[in-house]
C-alpha cells in the first residue's frame, strides 16, 4: 500500500522553480548557447527599467548591456563561450554599463556562471548568478588607499624622526605626499624670518622659473593666506581664484585643481605645501585631510632641525670656547714656569749661594756663636728646598724634558718620579715613537698622562701601575693601567661640588678636541684601565732642524 504524502511534502511537490529562483536575493539567469534568456528570477525583473520589457527568449547581451553582439573588449569578455566549452564555472567581476547611457556608473557586478547540463551530460545552457559587489569593491579600495596612506605617513614618520637633512626631509616628505593624492606637482614654501616671505625650498613638476620667482608676504595668495590663518585651502580650479597674485605664472604652468596646507609646529606656521594638478577638481576633501595631516609632521620635522642646527652651533662654540680656554692655560703654564725659572728660581738658587758663602765666612772666622750657625743653616735648607720644590712646580707647568726631548721621555720621567714618590710601582713601555709630532699633539697626550697619573696618586690607592704608548704613522694610542680599588664609570656622570671628575671630563674633552677617541674601563675592587688613542702628524718644522745643515 503506497506510502501517504505528508501536507508538507503535497505543498513542496507543488511548488515551481520559478517560485523558488524568485526568493533568491541575488539576479539569477538561465542563458543558452546562443545566449538567449531562459530563466529569470523577480530581483532580474526588479532591476530592469519597465521599458525593456520581458527579457525571456531575448539575448542577454541586448537586453542587460544593450548592445548588438555578446560581451567582449573593452567592456568586459562574456564567460558563456568559456564555459560551454571548458564545462567549468567561471567567475568575473565588471563595472556595471546603465542600458540608456555609454557611461560607466560606480556599480560593479559578480557574475558567476555555471553549465547546466541534460541527461546525456551536454550542456545546453548556463546559470548565471549576478551579484552587487559595489560595496565590497569600495571597502576593499578603502582598505587599500589607507594601506597606502599609513605607509607614505609611516615613511615620513620615519624621516621625521631619524634624518637631519631638512632637505632630505622635505623632499622626502612632498614625494609621499604626492605619491598619497597620485600627483605630480607640488612643492613646500618654508617662511623666512629676514624677509619675512615664503618662498619654495623644494618642488617638483613646477619649473625653476615659477618655483624661484614666487614670493609671498603672509597674507598674501592662497599660500599666504594659509600661512596667516593656519587653515588648508582646497580649489577647483586655482587660476579662476582671486586672490592668487602670480597669475601669468599659474597660466603658464597650466595649474587648475590646487590644495595647501599649513606646515605647524605647536600654535605657530613655519611654511606651507601645495600640491597642484593641471585638472580642475582633481583633489577631494579626504585629500585635504590627508595632506593635513603629513603638514603637521613636516612642521614638526622643520622645528626639530632648526633645534638640531642651533645645538650643533652651540656645541661648535663651545668646543671653539673649550680649545681656546685649553690652549690658553696651556700659553699661561709657559709664562709662569718660564718666569718661575728666569726670577723666583735664579732668585733662590742666588739666595742659597749667598748663605753658604756666608756660613762658609762664618767657619773660616771662627764665629763661635752656635744659635747664629744654625739659624744661617736651617734658613740656606730652607733656600735649597724651596728651588727644589720651584723645579718641581716648573716640571708641573711645562716640563722642560717635553721641549728637549720629546713626549715619551717626558712621559716616562713624569711618571717614575710622581709615582715612585708614592711607593706605587710603575713599568713603561714605548712601540714605534722615532719621530716628533705637533706640538699639539704631544702637549695632549702628556696632558692626559699627566691627568691619570694624578688621579692614580689621588684615588686608586694602587701598588703597580703600567704605561704603554705605542704610535704609528696614523696614531699614537696611550694605555695606562693600575691595580687600584676603582670606580663605577657609570655613576660618574658630572663634576660633584668638590671636583671629583673635573679630571676625567677634561681629558675626555680634551681627547675630543685632538680628534681622538676615549676609553674607561673600571669596576669597584679591579682596578682602572684608560686607553686613548690620537691621530697623528709628523712635525715638519722640527724634522726640518735635524736637516744636515742644522747645528
Amino acid at each position: 500500500m503506497p506510502r501517504k504524502e505528508s501536507t508538507a511534502q503535497r505543498a513542496a511537490s507543488g511548488i515551481s522553480l520559478q517560485e523558488l529562483v524568485n526568493c533568491l536575493e541575488d539576479e539569477l539567469l538561465v542563458i543558452d548557447r546562443e545566449y538567449r534568456v531562459k530563466l529569470a528570477n523577480s530581483a532580474v525583473l526588479q532591476r530592469l527599467p519597465k521599458t525593456v520589457g520581458t527579457p525571456l527568449g531575448r539575448h542577454c547581451y541586448e537586453v542587460f548591456e544593450a548592445r548588438q553582439n555578446p560581451c567582449s573588449v573593452p567592456l568586459w569578455v562574456c564567460p558563456l563561450a568559456k564555459v560551454v566549452q571548458s564545462g567549468s564555472p567561471a567567475v568575473i567581476v565588471h563595472a556595471k554599463n546603465s542600458p540608456d547611457t555609454d557611461a560607466t556608473s560606480n556599480r560593479y557586478v559578480k557574475i558567476s556562471m555555471h553549465p547546466l547540463k541534460d541527461e546525456r551530460g551536454n550542456i545546453y545552457a548556463a546559470a548565471e548568478l549576478r551579484r552587487d559587489v559595489t560595496a565590497e569593491r569600495e571597502l576593499e579600495s578603502q582598505i587599500l588607499r589607507r594601506h597606502h596612506h599609513l605607509y607614505a605617513l609611516n615613511l615620513i614618520s620615519g624621516a621625521v624622526s631619524a634624518l637631519w637633512d631638512l632637505d632630505t626631509i622635505l623632499n622626502l616628505s612632498l614625494g609621499a605626499a604626492l605619491e598619497i593624492v597620485d600627483g605630480e606637482i607640488g612643492g613646500i614654501l618654508l617662511f623666512d624670518s629676514h624677509n619675512r616671505k615664503l618662498s619654495y625650498r623644494v618642488y617638483r613638476g613646477l619649473s625653476a622659473k615659477y618655483a624661484e620667482k614666487v614670493r609671498m608676504k603672509i597674507g598674501e595668495g592662497v599660500a599666504g593666506k594659509v600661512a596667516q590663518t593656519g587653515e588648508p585651502i582646497l580649489l577647483e580650479d586655482v587660476s579662476k581664484d582671486p586672490r592668487i597674485v602670480h597669475r601669468d605664472l599659474v597660466s603658464t604652468e597650466g595649474l587648475k585643481g590646487f590644495a595647501s596646507v599649513p606646515l605647524k609646529t605647536k600654535d605657530r606656521v613655519v611654511g606651507v605645501m601645495n600640491i597642484a594638478s593641471h585638472m580642475p577638481g582633481r583633489f577631494t576633501g579626504d585629500d585635504l585631510y590627508l595632506l593635513n595631516s603629513i603638514g603637521y609632521q613636516i612642521g614638526t620635522a622643520i622645528e626639530q632641525t632648526r633645534l638640531y642646527d642651533h645645538l650643533a652651533m652651540a656645541g661648535e662654540r663651545y668646543q671653539a670656547l673649550l680649545r681656546h680656554a685649553l690652549t690658553a692655560q696651556e700659553e699661561e703654564r709657559k709664562r709662569i714656569a718660564r718666569e718661575l725659572h728666569d726670577e723666583t728660581s735664579q732668585s733662590l738658587t742666588s739666595l742659597a749661594l749667598s748663605l753658604q758663602a756666608t756660613i762658609g765666612m762664618a767657619e773660616m772666622r771662627g764665629i763661635e756663636d752656635g744659635d747664629l750657625m744654625e739659624r744661617l743653616r736651617k734658613t740656606h735648607a730652607n733656600a735649597v728646598h724651596a728651588g727644589n720644590e720651584i723645579v718641581k712646580l716648573m716640571k708641573e707647568l711645562r716640563p722642560t724634558l717635553l721641549d728637549e726631548l720629546g713626549m715619551p721621555t717626558a712621559i716616562r720621567r713624569y711618571a717614575k718620579d710622581t709615582l715612585e714618590a708614592q711607593g706605587i710601582n710603575i713599568s713603561t713601555e714605548v712601540i714605534g715613537v722615532e719621530e716628533r709630532y705637533q706640538p699639539e699633539v704631544e702637549v695632549s697626550l702628556f696632558r692626559i698622562a699627566q691627568g691619570v697619573i694624578g688621579n692614580i696618586v689621588e684615588h686608586s690607592e694602587a701598588k703597580n701601575a703600567s704605561i704603554k704608548l705605542e704610535c704609528d704613522a696614523n696614531a699614537c694610542v696611550l694605555r695606562i693601567e693600575d691595580d687600584g680599588k676603582g670606580f663605577d664609570v657609570k655613576r660618574l656622570t658630572r663634576v660633584d661640588p668638590g671636583g671629583r671628575g673635573a679630571g676625567l671630563f677634561t681629558m675626555k674633552e680634551r681627547v675630543k678636541l685632538a680628534g681622538g677617541s676615549c676609553r674607561i674601563d673600571s669596576r669597584p675592587g679591579q682596578g682602572t684601565k684608560v686607553m686613548v688613542k690620537i691621530p697623528v702628524a709628523r712635525d715638519v718644522a722640527y724634522e726640518e732642524d735635524k736637516s744636515a745643515d742644522s747645528r
